[in-house]
């Protein structure tokens, strides 16, 4: 995994919030500290993206039954609009 360096700038009230949490929760620096925090938003806008798909195919209409003959047309046409 290569790493990359940013710098930013933080009011003094949030740099000590951060040096607190990395000594609290046993993070070894304050790189790992954000790193986590970017993980954990990853995963949250992964879950709010999983919600949307899921309220989407709610309302898109009623289900319908997929047949082994529908599941293959279907997947063909996946594959097809792929490459």
């Amino acid at each position: 995994m290569s790493t990359n360096t940013l710098s930013f700038a933080l009011p003094q009230t949030l740099r000590s919030y951060v040096d607190q949490r990395v000594r609290a929760a046993q993070y070894g620096n304050t790189s790992e500290y954000l790193c986590e925090l970017i993980r954990r938003d990853q995963e949250d806008q992964a879950k709010k993206r999983l919600r949307e798909l899921i309220e989407e195919g709610l309302n898109s209409g009623p289900g319908r039954v997929v047949t082994p003959q529908l599941a293959a047309r279907l997947k063909k046409q996946a594959l097809a609009d792929r490459g």
